[in-house]
């Protein structure tokens, strides 16, 4: 197991590790530790602590080789009660990875939460088991970073009607820090579509090139509960919805745009 994610490189650059490489290729990157790199930076860029990073888009333009990557990040609508901010990152000189985020002020009292009726009881988290089944997958990357508990669905379990996960990271972004609300909620959330997956990952790909996530509330705890349902079409082109939750229930919800393809034989 490797100590973190990334490793701090110097003039905003960080060294990739074994444990950000994806269930894909074990040479490059999952979309969840990228992006969470990204929701650091714009957390970090002129920072207001009476904003928070309620949301987060993120482009995935190409595939990222575990490398070096380079951040350069901007205020694109600076404000009191709103501001925009943009994080641009690079790899091997090209760019990899867009991301926006809205920091949205606190308010000063507190506001009233509203649930939508009728939702469904939180499932029990399920018992650790010592390796998943992720058949035909790189296992020791990503996948092995992050602590699984399904519920239902998974790579090896489809269910057409979608999948739950309690979620995890075991190793830090970077050595020696916390990982905030949004970046934990990004490392994970990226997974949607392996968690409510409905095609055999040894037939198809379904590589999301993007990821959204809001969050209405910062989840106090590690655990983050996955729910994640899949939508496909005939034209080679899906959409992933997911609910994420805490143990106080539901909390934000991620949704990635898929490109869906028939795996090339060999």
């Amino acid at each position: 197991m490797h100590n973190s994610f990334y490793e701090p490189a110097g003039d905003g650059s960080y060294l990739a590790t074994p444990a950000t490489t994806g269930p894909w290729s074990a040479d490059t990157q999952h979309g969840g530790p990228p992006s969470a790199l990204a929701a650091r930076e714009l957390e970090a860029f002129r920072p207001d602590p009476g904003q928070r990073l309620a949301r987060v888009a993120v482009d995935i333009l190409r595939p990222m080789p575990a490398g070096r990557l380079t951040l350069a990040t901007r205020m694109v609508r600076p404000g009191r009660r709103i501001a925009l901010l943009e994080t641009v990152m690079e790899c091997d000189g090209q760019e990899v990875l867009h991301a926006r985020g809205w920091r949205i002020a606190r308010s000063p009292e507190p506001t009233p939460a509203v649930a939508p009726p009728g939702a469904p009881p939180l499932p029990p988290m399920p018992p650790a088991r010592p390796r998943l089944p992720f058949s035909g997958m790189h296992t020791d990357g990503y996948l092995a970073a992050i602590e699984w508990r399904f519920v239902s669905g998974g790579f090896d379990h489809l269910d057409p009607a979608g999948g739950r996960a309690w979620t995890r990271p075991r190793i830090p972004l970077v050595p020696g820090e916390d990982l905030s609300p949004m970046c934990r909620a990004l490392l994970v959330a990226d997974s949607g579509n392996g968690i409510g997956a409905v095609l055999d990952p040894a037939r198809f790909l379904f590589l999301n090139v993007d990821l959204t996530v809001v969050l209405w509330r910062d989840p106090p705890g590690e655990w983050l509960l996955l729910s994640a349902a899949t939508n496909i079409g005939t034209q080679g082109s899906g959409m992933v919805e997911t609910t994420i939750s805490d143990r106080d229930g539901a909390l934000g919800t991620a949704t990635q745009t898929l490109i869906v393809a028939q795996r090339q034989p060999g």
